[in-house]
């Protein structure tokens, strides 16, 4: 082999060799500023689909609260809670001047009293559900004791002997840890917590480890 072709054939494999080391390089530099880029974004949320109470289009959802898509239908939806605030308030004092011995109510007295539309009114008196008396144009009175036995009253809230207070099996095996919860459902351990505590779900220590019942952990991210 002459002398130059030995040369020729070093310099060819050096650089090759370079080439090689270089790509390397370039590929260990590329993966770093990706590890970099992960650590500076954000952690991966709990995805929340939801249908906008207003327009209707899916949306993904900022927070458990979000029920509208934008700020437009936020407005919408704030216009309409305020109007039927309204509405309840006007109806519920129509209700309150109803005195409890009158036997006999007006048509509004009714609506404002039991939520019952008129339309349903008038149909329940036409088929004799309902006694009624005419006492001339527009002043139709219905008898208060046939209602009662149909609907309850709008603005009283229905008796309760005694407030139930749920039971929990709070057994490791029945229970997630808080780090099983975060890798089930790829949040992160504040965002489990902070659920936790809104949704008041039972949760038990036991040594280093923090159990929560897996029913109400599961009914509650799947409802979501």
């Amino acid at each position: 082999m002459r002398i130059s072709d030995f040369w020729g054939n070093f310099a060819s494999y050096l650089r090759h060799d370079l080439l090689v080391e270089k790509i390397k390089l370039i590929n260990t530099c590329r993966y770093l500023d990706g590890l970099n880029s992960r650590k500076d974004m954000p952690a991966l949320k709990f995805e929340i689909k939801r249908k906008c109470e207003v327009c209707g289009s899916i949306f993904i959802a900022k927070t458990l609260d979000s029920k509208c898509c934008s700020e437009k239908c936020m407005k919408v939806a704030w216009k309409r809670r305020k109007d039927e605030e309204k509405k309840q308030e006007r109806l519920k004092a129509i209700a309150d001047q109803v005195p409890d011995y009158r036997d006999y109510i007006s048509i509004p007295e009714a609506v404002a009293m039991y939520g019952v539309g008129r339309d349903t009114l008038y149909r329940l008196i036409r088929i004799g559900q309902i006694q009624s008396i005419n006492l001339g144009a527009r002043l139709t009175r219905i008898n208060r004791k046939d209602i009662d036995k149909m609907f309850p009253k709008r603005f009283e809230k229905p008796k309760k002997d005694k407030d139930l207070v749920p039971l929990y099996n709070m057994e490791p095996e029945n229970c997630y840890t808080i780090g099983e919860i975060s890798k089930k459902y790829r949040i992160d351990d504040s965002t489990v917590w902070a659920h936790i505590r809104k949704y008041s779900i039972p949760t038990r220590q036991i040594g280093n480890y923090v159990y929560a019942p897996k029913k109400e952990i599961d009914k509650l991210y799947k409802s979501l």
